[in-house]
């Protein structure tokens, strides 16, 4: 139940907000998730922090080598980027398939991360491209990286008062990036399985490889008895299907046996070999 609501006018005064109101703070900026929650009475009590037009949280640039992401840039702004397409392909990509076109044009990739749900698009996407989560609060700032703010299911691991401003990723540009997902339908639907994957070829052989698996495990995260399986290779289409099937050998020892289990492994190792083809038919 929503007892109050404040609009900030700068990231200094947000995160003074969130502290002075804390436990019942919670930020708001495009709501996608937290009006559900709200109308599905999952949360109690609380006073809502409106960060959605913080200028602070809009940042986009190229320093030092590596990419900063504003946490308040909307799914659209992402997408939108020629920074991103050049420099962070697999989060463009991800952004391109989030929900509908009015989520994306609200929805942010802070609130995504923040929200953390297994099926979440954007965070396999930031696993490949190493993301480091910038956290501030009014106590400070800290920098870790995205997998140690994975606590679990809808739990990121922020400390009271707490606010994700930005992600820094590592510079793309001379990677080839895919993000490939499975879903009852095209839009509006939650991701069943979905794969992250960002790659470089060096004389027709793999010298780098990431993937991240989205909702096949309780928060997504990288494959890398599959990765290790292609770093090296020349690859042949059987040696993505053998790679396939160590990734949902290990997807299943995170996740236990579950119902879904039977679709999901053969879903997993399909869903690596139509994502990871076009890298045969790249004969650099």
């Amino acid at each position: 139940m929503v007892k109050g609501y404040s609009r900030p006018r700068s990231l200094d005064e947000a995160l003074e907000m969130l502290a002075r109101l804390t436990p019942r703070a919670l930020p708001i900026a495009g709501g996608t998730d937290l009006l559900v929650d709200l109308r599905e009475g999952r949360l109690g009590e609380c006073h809502l922090v409106d960060i959605s037009r913080l200028e602070e949280l809009k940042v986009l640039e190229k320093r030092s080598g590596k990419i900063r992401v504003g946490a308040g840039l909307t799914f659209s702004e992402v997408e939108r980027s020629g920074l991103l397409r050049e420099c962070a392909p697999v989060l463009v990509k991800a952004s391109s398939q989030v929900g509908s076109l009015q989520i994306r044009n609200v929805g942010t990739i802070g609130g995504n991360v923040a929200h953390c749900s297994p099926a979440a698009d954007t965070i396999p996407a930031l696993l490949v491209h190493r993301a480091k989560v910038v956290l501030r609060s009014s106590n400070g700032s800290r920098e870790v990286a995205l997998e140690a703010l994975l606590g679990g299911p809808y739990k990121a691991l922020l400390a009271p008062g707490e606010l994700i401003t930005e992600f820094v990723l590592e510079d793309a540009s001379h990677m080839w990036g895919e993000f490939s997902k499975i879903g009852r339908r095209r839009e509006l639907a939650i991701t069943r399985l979905s794969l992250a994957a960002l790659a470089r070829k060096e004389d027709g052989r793999i010298g780098e490889l990431y993937l991240a698996l989205g909702a096949g495990t309780p928060v997504p995260r990288r494959m890398e008895s599959a990765e290790r399986a292609l770093l090296g290779k020349r690859p042949q289409e059987g040696d993505l299907w053998e790679a396939g099937w160590l990734m949902a050998q290990e997807m299943v020892s995170v996740s236990g046996p579950r119902p879904s289990t039977h679709y999901k492994e053969k879903a997993a190792c399909g869903l690596l070999v139509r994502t990871l083809l076009p890298l045969l038919e790249d004969g650099s």
